[in-house]
């Protein structure tokens, strides 16, 4: 007897359709299952004969055959498991099972015939849902997920005993009430305040620029002096995570298996900190099922490199095409998968191994050529594609006892709000969203200059050396910083400032 129903599978951030057939024939008892599947399919064999004999169903003792279609296409997971099983109960007219050809079933089973949760239910849903499909059957865990994605009709099932009574009627489930966004935002953390910060004006200032214009920032700066405090207190000034934005890391997350199943979707931004030796691939993602990495995880977040010139000269490299390109290629033998990486890059380093060089009141206690092996761990184009770079020096006494009250992240986020409503207006109908993001024809139409203006960036680019990249970030940053004065057009202070944050690079790279 021959069944088919159908399923769905995940390649990166995108999903594709799988039509799982069966055939139950006479024979000697045998199962077999054929369309390119992993491992973890191929032991869905013992997980679905217990499950259907532990739910008290017939398990047909006959040659049982299941195909994985379309057959060309890598299949993963051990999200077939329920579709597996319906498909073989609806093939044996003891078991009365008819199910319904318009559903899309997901899910793995215990052996005592429980669905458990599974990675990547959004994705799914979504490329589903642009194919046409419109019903659907999910684990019951995974329903909070599902609750964000509108005209669909998805039923979460606790048991395998509990679909097949749905299906035949028995039993009446309702499909899961759509939940509105604004209901999970206020659950979000936005991480430290700036007015926990105390001193490091110039820092701050840096931050709000960045923040407004999605512009990468690099700190260099004596340890203790409070890099990595500053660069936490980051997220608490970003703009609010968009809908369309919580979708995408949603995705992203989701197929990870990093979501929280209680919000089920991300309601703020990103912060990813991964520790100096963490590998290429856990940045990148990959593996052998090519798994998004800590750059994607980040993506419309925070990337935090702490310790930058501590992680391996390779691993650096590898950010030269997101931070270009905003996406991330993982090439693996068996797939080649595009993972979005749009984030916001914030790195920290010490000027030299023992942190003093270039301090006022410390001395360092490194050789010459102990500081340029040291720096020459990051190279000139990944310099080139950090925006702004700054210099954090200690705090002093007087500082840190001060009972002023220093600027709160409300405060500045009200700034950052008003600069992006700015880009918003001035990118509307394009796909970028910050001044970061501008290509060259936008940033010559957006980013013009005086005849004085031209002059001033004119003797920088020859005196510092710098390249066209270089030359294209300046404007983009005194752009940031002419939005957030509401400023048309950028005088000679912006792009002063802007040129002042490029200049670390040829003091310590000389």
């Amino acid at each position: 007897m021959y069944s088919k129903v159908y399923s769905y599978g995940l390649k990166g951030i995108d999903g594709y359709p799988v039509e799982v057939e069966t055939d139950v024939s006479n024979g000697l008892p045998h199962f077999e299952i054929v369309g390119l599947a992993d491992t973890a399919i191929k032991e869905s064999k013992e997980r679905v004969k217990n499950a259907i004999r532990n739910s008290a169903f017939t398990y047909p003792v006959k040659k049982i055959t299941i195909n994985l279609a379309p057959a060309d296409v890598k299949k993963e997971g051990a999200l077939y498991d329920l579709p597996i099983a319906v498909a073989i109960l609806s093939c044996d007219e003891e078991n009365e099972v008819k199910h319904e050809k318009d559903y899309v079933y997901v899910g793995e089973l215990s052996f005592d015939g429980s669905v458990k949760k599974v990675k990547g239910i959004l994705p799914l849903l979504i490329s589903a849902r642009k194919l046409g499909y419109k019903k659907f059957i999910i684990p019951y865990e995974n329903l909070q997920e599902a609750s964000f994605i509108s005209g669909i009709e998805v039923y979460g099932v606790k048991s395998l005993i509990q679909t097949i009574a749905f299906l035949r009627g028995d039993e009446e489930l309702m499909p899961v009430e759509p939940c509105k966004f604004e209901e999970v935002k206020k659950f979000g953390q936005m991480g430290m305040d700036f007015c926990n910060v105390k001193g490091q004006k110039m820092a701050k200032r840096a931050l709000e620029i960045a923040a407004a214009g999605g512009h990468n920032l690099l700190m260099i700066g004596p340890p203790g002096s409070g890099k990595s405090m500053l660069a936490k207190c980051f997220p608490s000034i970003l703009p609010d995570l968009t809908f369309d934005e919580a979708l995408e890391v949603t995705k992203i997350h989701s197929i990870a298996g990093e979501l929280d199943q209680k919000l089920g979707i991300v309601s703020t931004r990103p912060f990813r900190s991964p520790h100096h030796t963490a590998s290429t691939v856990s940045l990148t993602g990959g593996g052998s099922n090519s798994k998004p990495g800590e750059i994607s995880l980040a993506d419309h977040g925070v990337l935090f490199l702490d310790e930058f010139p501590e992680y391996t000269r390779h691993s650096i490299e590898t950010l030269r095409q997101p931070l270009e390109d905003g996406v991330i290629t993982v090439a693996r033998s068996n797939a080649t998968v595009v993972y979005p990486a749009n984030f916001t890059l914030i790195a920290s380093m010490n000027p030299c191994p023992c942190g003093n060089y270039g301090s006022k009141d410390r001395e360092c206690r490194c050789s010459p050529t102990q500081i340029t092996k040291y720096l020459a761990k990051l190279s000139g184009p990944i310099m080139d594609r950090i925006d702004i770079h700054i210099e954090v020096e200690n705090v002093t006494y007087d500082q840190l006892k001060s009972d002023t009250l220093e600027e709160s992240s409300a405060e500045i986020k009200k700034r950052v709000d008003r600069a992006r409503e700015i880009q918003i207006e001035r990118f509307s109908g394009a796909n970028n969203f910050c001044n970061a993001k501008m290509n060259a024809s936008q940033t010559r139409k957006f980013c013009k200059l005086d005849r004085a203006g031209e002059v001033l960036l004119r003797q920088a680019f020859d005196r510092l050396k710098l390249s066209a990249r270089a030359h294209d970030r300046i404007l983009k940053v005194a752009r940031t910083i002419a939005d957030l004065e509401g400023c048309e057009t950028i005088q000679m202070k912006h792009l002063g400032e802007a040129i002042s944050y490029r200049t670390l690079d040829r003091k310590y790279w000389h």
